[in-house]
């Protein structure tokens, strides 16, 4: 009898309740990804998503971190850090080359290949977090590249793999916040918080896009975990040994999250200012300690950007300048050869000010997905007992403001072509700590909640999580597409990529993808089809040129005449007219059955290889 109760004790009210709950989410979670990704999976569909999965590829495939997504900026800035120190060698060397050593000859070489794409091409726009993080899921789990043509399309399984990895890590994070909101609320607050945090729709759409925002996430709840308990340990006199490696775990976090994203570097700010703010005598100490691990984990490899590019963040480090008035749109990228001398001292106030204004008005209402962020502007005012989530407030509050300029300064064009779903979008990574103070608010509402004596609360709690879940449920209703076309369809590009040998260079509007399903080199469409054009042409021949309706599909007055392809607008414009290219174009060899769809010209007609 005595073993009986000790069972049940254990079941329902012991450790083994812990774990029940524990399998309980975990079976509710993997339901819910088998449904969601049944009914809403969709392929990648933007940039970033490709671009940091083919240089996954590459390093699984032990290439190094170089890319087949060549932006001809990125090309600019090796070129002219190779030739200062091309220069530099020159002068240490001998004037006669036949004195030269093999090993002089060798560094004069390594210098000028890089830029003259004869070797591949090391990739300074993507920080190399998530993309390891890939390449290891693809030396474990088996992926197949090859679409077979015979069978009617579905799901590019890369793709599918990597969504589910991304789910994992989702999951992961609610964990995470299951136990952080258990410490700062109560067991029923906390799997309220968890569940509001699965029924929002946003977050499901970020783990099949392919950005590193979920394991981004993980990273920043890492980062709050450790400030609550060196909170706590500042009150409660922890061992001195205890909170120093609490604060080099800090710092090591803080680290892969900038090397994950750039961006998100800027969220040591807040780290410090909290720790100065409530960490008591040994605030120095634990502060240097932070900055210390936290430099050198990202030291290594802004040393190798530096050493490439002479700039700490290769062209990520411009997109400051991209999307202001001197360079609109995806003109900064495209350039071979950009004119910084143009660049107005008001470009970047006029920048800030204007995405300011777009995200007050209307991306902070929609902070989240959900409507909960009401309840969390609230709850930033309200007196909780707990001294950890009063404090820990002022946390979320500095990460906001930073947040909210770090974004609005790095806007480019990626936001523009996915507003919600893209890797500028930091605002997102607060959401569940924004639902978590939401969660609280409400929990001290639903407590005086009774009419004439009848207890209202669990109708209040239903009405509650049933409109924090009903984007997701609308989201459902409809199976939506698995493929993203137009612009992009899987086969097809993998198809005309296969037309060229893996020595060949290609020249796209979609690059990325020409990367991603096709692994083959392409560079990214330059700004005009004869001074840029020909200059890209001499570095290395370009054999092949692929439009899609990413430029085909453009307006002809806005971008063709005046806008980001206006460069190529009477290129286009004759080749669809006249079915001819221009006069003194190298590639004039069309594939007929792409148009007038998609364009394809190379130097030879290399679909009727065997």
């Amino acid at each position: 009898m005595f073993g009986l109760q000790h069972w049940i004790h254990h079941w329902s009210a012991g450790r083994g309740a812990h774990y029940l709950k524990f399998l309980v989410l975990l079976l509710g979670v993997t339901a819910l990804a088998v449904v969601y990704d049944f009914r809403a999976y969709r392929g990648f569909a933007t940039i970033e998503a490709m671009d940091t999965a083919q240089l996954a590829r590459n390093l699984a495939e032990g290439k190094g971190y170089t890319t087949l997504c060549i932006r001809p900026f990125s090309l600019c800035l090796l070129q002219k850090h190779a030739n200062q120190d091309l220069e530099d060698l020159l002068r240490r060397l001998p004037p006669d080359r036949t004195k030269w050593t093999p090993d002089q000859q060798a560094k004069a070489d390594a210098l000028v290949k890089p830029a003259q794409l004869t070797t591949p091409h090391p990739d300074i726009s993507n920080p190399p977090g998530y993309p390891f993080a890939l390449a290891g899921l693809m030396l474990l789990v088996p992926f197949e590249y090859t679409i077979d043509p015979s069978v009617r399309f579905q799901m590019y399984q890369p793709e599918l793999v990597i969504a589910i990895f991304n789910q994992i890590l989702f999951f992961l994070a609610v964990w995470m916040l299951v136990g952080l909101a258990r410490r700062l609320l109560d067991d029923t607050a906390a799997w309220f918080c968890a569940l509001t945090v699965l029924g929002s729709e946003l977050w499901w759409r970020f783990t099949l896009s392919g950005h590193s925002t979920v394991l981004l996430l993980v990273i920043f709840l890492g980062i709050v975990w450790c400030l609550v308990w060196l909170e706590h340990g500042a009150e409660q006199l922890m061992n001195i040994w205890k909170m120093l490696l609490l604060a080099v775990v800090l710092g090591g976090l803080a680290g892969a999250g900038m090397l994950t994203r750039y961006a998100f570097g800027w969220l040591l700010i807040p780290v410090l200012l909290f720790m100065g703010s409530f960490l008591g005598t040994r605030r120095l100490l634990l502060c240097g300690v932070t900055c210390v691990v936290f430099c050198a984990t990202v030291s290594p490899w802004l040393a190798r950007n530096y050493e490439l590019t002479g700039t700490l963040f290769g062209t990520a480090g411009y997109s400051v300048h991209e999307g202001t008035y001197s360079f609109p749109d995806t003109r900064l990228v495209r350039s071979a050869d950009p004119d910084f001398s143009r660049v107005d001292v008001s470009d970047i106030p006029d920048k800030l000010l204007t995405n300011l204004r777009t995200m007050v008005t209307n991306d902070l209402p929609r902070f989240g997905g959900s409507w909960v962020t009401a309840f969390f502007l609230v709850g930033l005012l309200l007196p909780f007992k707990s001294t950890s989530l009063s404090r820990l407030r002022y946390f979320l509050a500095f990460c906001l403001l930073t947040f909210i300029l770090a974004q609005c300064l790095g806007r480019t064009h990626l936001s523009e072509e996915s507003p919600e779903v893209n890797s500028e979008n930091l605002l997102i990574i607060l959401a569940p700590l924004v639902f978590l103070y939401g969660t609280a608010l409400f929990f001290v509402l639903v407590s005086q909640s009774r009419i004439g004596g009848w207890e209202v609360r669990p109708v209040f709690m239903a009405a509650y999580l049933g409109m924090a879940w009903l984007p997701l449920g609308l989201g459902l209703s409809a199976r939506t597409s698995p493929v993203a076309y137009p612009p992009y369809n899987p086969p097809v590009i993998q198809t005309v990529s296969h037309w060229m040998q893996p020595g060949d260079l290609m020249m796209s509007d979609m690059p990325w993808a020409v990367a991603w399903y096709g692994h083959r080199t392409c560079l990214w469409l330059s700004l005009n089809s004869e001074q840029e054009f020909q200059f890209l042409h001499k570095q290395r021949r370009i054999n092949a040129l692929y439009l899609t309706a990413r430029t085909l599909d453009n307006r002809f007055i806005t971008q063709w005449v005046r806008g980001e392809n206006q460069g190529w607008g009477a290129f286009i414009a004759e080749s669809l007219l006249r079915r001819e290219v221009p006069e003194g174009f190298p590639l004039t060899k069309a594939f007929a059955d792409l148009f007038p769809e998609q364009l394809f010209l190379a130097d030879r007609a290399r679909w009727k290889q065997p």
